[in-house]
């Protein structure tokens, strides 16, 4: 019996194996065996096209590249002969070892020239009796986010020793009778302290970063009114602004100030990110200066908040890097204020969890503008 014909095109674009992909009819198809390798086979090569996927023959001609295949080699890969793009020791041999197995082969693989420098690994596998398919896995985003991983374990093993060293010294101090007056001990107790309720604020921001990373991908679905979000920040920090000779003003430039601006989300978090966000702008503005928050329509449809302050402000090589974890532009000022690096990163989260925007800019020694853009929904 001669072999259904498979178009390589439906193959590979197909969301599911269909039988619009052979020209025959399945049902009068009386030995279907040599057929239902080859659906088989296509079967497996549908759950890999997330990939970079090559297909060949035998000697490693290329048949059919996909759209990511196309990206990493070009668009005439097809007909080459896939030693002559793969570059490296043996592969040729590699190859041919590895479609006589009945499993796959894994070999590592870099693309030549590749400015960004991914790392894949190169699975190769005979899909039936039919056709190679070389799956191209990007290990990159995984390796970056180990990297990440890694990195944030050691900020915070950092962050938590340097305040634990401190009180381990000052009750060591005291516990061997080594302060000699009350105003002493008071002065230990109070560093102490202070140190104590640093941990607590950077245990609570990595909970809550959590948290709002766990998350992120589902949008709230509280109907929450903005301007009674930034009132409450304004009079609630309004406080702590005066203690540095601060006002904190809120100016409403939307054209139709009668209609309420509605947002689908969390009252707490949005709180929350203005909290943040202008908490900063308190404790790294000038004295006797004004914060400004203002609201304008960016059309029917989104809001943004800008909050201005007046100060060093930020050099820009530092700001698109403002939400990383435990990012600081002045690490030593950072710490003194009592900040943990974190708030920023979780403002972030937050607003990508509302499905908003957050944007910064600054000019040295005038204002800093954080504008966070939101999605609404007709009130």
């Amino acid at each position: 019996m001669e072999r259904a014909p498979i178009d390589l095109k439906c193959w590979l674009t197909a969301p599911i194996v269909s039988q619009k992909c052979f020209s025959i009819d399945l049902m009068t198809e009386k030995n279907a065996t040599p057929l239902n390798s080859e659906i088989t086979a296509i079967s497996q090569m549908a759950a890999m096209l997330n990939e970079g996927l090559l297909l060949t023959n035998s000697d490693g001609v290329v048949l059919s590249a996909n759209h990511e295949a196309v990206q990493l080699f070009g668009g005439d890969i097809v007909s080459k002969s896939i030693f002559g793009v793969i570059e490296g020791e043996n592969f040729e041999s590699v190859f041919h070892k590895a479609i006589k197995k009945p499993g796959e082969v894994d070999v590592p693989f870099r693309p030549k020239d590749d400015e960004i420098q991914r790392e894949f690994i190169l699975r190769i596998k005979r899909l039936g009796d039919g056709p190679i398919a070389l799956l191209f896995l990007d290990l990159t985003r995984q390796k970056n986010l180990e990297t990440v991983r890694r990195d944030f374990v050691a900020n915070v093993s950092h962050e938590l020793r340097s305040p634990l060293t401190s009180l381990a010294g000052f009750i060591e101090t005291m516990l061997d009778g080594d302060v000699p007056d009350e105003a002493m001990r008071k002065r230990f107790l109070g560093i102490m302290d202070e140190e104590a309720k640093r941990m607590s604020r950077l245990i609570d921001d990595l909970l809550s970063l959590s948290r709002v990373e766990v998350d992120e991908h589902i949008v709230p679905d509280n109907q929450v009114k903005l301007i009674d979000v930034i009132s409450m920040v304004r009079d609630s920090l309004a406080g702590r602004a005066s203690q540095r000779g601060m006002t904190i003003t809120l100016s409403d430039q939307r054209t139709d100030q009668k209609r309420v601006p509605v947002m689908l989300g969390s009252f707490d978090e949005m709180t929350e990110v203005f909290v943040n966000i202008v908490e900063n702008a308190i404790k790294y503005g000038y004295e006797n200066t004004e914060i400004e928050i203002s609201v304008v329509e960016v059309n029917s449809d989104r809001l943004q908040i800008d909050v201005n302050n007046h100060g060093e402000g930020i050099e820009q090589r530092h700001l698109t890097r403002l939400t990383e974890r435990f990012y600081r532009v002045d690490k030593a000022r950072s710490r003194q204020i009592g900040g943990t690096g974190l708030g920023l990163a979780i403002v972030k989260h937050i607003v990508n969890r509302h499905r908003g925007t957050l944007g910064v800019t600054s000019k040295l020694n005038d204002t800093t503008k954080f504008s966070v853009i939101v999605p609404l929904i007709h009130s």
